[in-house]
C-alpha cells in the first residue's frame, strides 16, 4: 500500500467515511481489520484512506447485513458469487433461513405468552414450575398449563421413570386422545355409549403408563383432576372434563374395576 503525506484528491479518511456513511469509525475498522473492507491506500502518518468505490463496496456490505448474512459469508463468500443465477440461489437460501428463524421466533413468543398467562394465575413464583410449563410447551404438549396444578412428586416421578423417547410418545398419545375426547363428544355420544368408553380405555392405558402403576401417584392425579378449574380446562380444551370421567366411570363399570376399592388395598 502506498503512503502518501497529504490526503490526495478523491480519498477520505475513515472518519469522513462513517459520517458519509452513518456508520462508526469503530466499525470501519473493524472492517479493515477483519479484511472485510480494507481501505484503498494509508497515508504517511498511518491513516486509512478510501475512496468512492470503497463505499460503494460498503454499501454492498450493509446490504448484505440488513438481509441478514453474516460477515463470514460477507467477506467469504458472497465475493465469489458472479452470475444472477448464483446470486438467487444464495438468496433463496437465505429467504429459507429467515423463514426458519422467523418460525422459531413465533414459537418462542407464542411459549412467552402462554407462560405469562399461567404466571398471572398462579399465587405464588415458583421457577421450578416455570421450567416444566416451559419443557412441554417446547414438547407441544397442550397440557402444559395442568402442571401448575401438579404436586411436585408427580412431575418428579415422571422425570425420574420416563426416558426422552418414552416422553415423545406419551406427549404425541395423549394429544391424540384429547382431540379423541373432543370428536366424540362433539358428534354426541353418550359417556356410556361404546365410542366414548373405548376413548376412556385408552385415556386410562394412557395414565397407566403415565404412572407406571404407582397408585400413590395415580391416586394424586385423580385428585388433581377433580380440582381442576372447569372454566380453564373448556378454555384449553373446548370440551366437558365430566364427560371424560363420567365415560371413564362407564369404563370401569364395564370391566369390573373399583379404583376406591383399589385405593384401600394400597393404604
Amino acid at each position: 500500500m502506498e503512503k502518501y503525506r497529504a490526503i490526495p484528491e478523491g480519498y477520505m479518511t475513515v472518519g469522513e467515511v462513517a459520517k458519509k456513511t452513518g456508520t462508526t469509525v469503530r466499525t470501519l475498522q473493524y472492517y479493515d481489520k477483519e479484511g472485510i473492507l480494507t481501505s484503498s491506500m494509508e497515508s504517511e502518518g498511518g491513516r486509512r484512506l478510501y475512496t468512492n468505490k470503497d463505499i460503494v463496496k460498503l454499501y454492498q456490505i450493509q446490504s448484505m447485513k440488513y438481509l441478514g448474512f453474516s460477515l463470514e459469508d460477507i467477506k467469504n463468500k458472497l465475493p465469489q458469487i458472479n452470475t444472477p443465477k448464483e446470486v438467487s440461489a444464495v438468496l433463496t437460501e437465505q429467504a429459507k433461513g429467515v423463514r426458519e428463524t422467523i418460525k422459531s421466533l413465533e414459537e418462542v413468543l407464542e411459549s412467552i405468552e402462554k407462560l405469562n398467562e399461567e404466571v398471572v394465575r398462579m399465587e405464588t413464583v415458583d421457577w421450578a414450575i416455570y421450567a416444566d410449563i416451559i419443557g412441554m410447551l417446547l414438547a407441544k404438549n397442550s397440557g402444559y398449563w395442568v402442571v401448575k396444578h401438579m404436586d411436585s412428586s408427580i412431575t418428579e416421578h415422571v422425570l425420574d421413570n420416563l426416558d426422552d423417547s418414552v416422553a415423545t410418545q406419551l406427549n404425541e398419545k395423549y394429544i391424540q386422545i384429547i382431540n379423541r375426547s373432543v370428536e366424540t363428544q362433539k358428534a354426541g355420544y353418550a359417556p356410556d355409549s361404546a365410542e366414548a368408553i373405548a376413548m376412556a380405555q385408552e385415556w386410562w392405558d394412557y395414565i397407566m403408563k403415565i404412572t407406571k402403576g404407582d397408585f400413590s401417584m395415580l391416586s394424586k392425579l385423580m385428585d388433581m383432576g377433580k380440582k381442576l378449574d372447569h372454566d380453564e380446562w373448556l378454555e384449553k380444551f373446548s370440551f366437558d372434563k365430566d364427560y371424560l370421567n363420567k365415560a371413564l366411570g362407564a369404563y370401569f363399570v364395564k370391566i369390573g374395576y373399583n379404583p376406591n376399592k383399589q385405593e384401600e388395598n394400597n393404604d
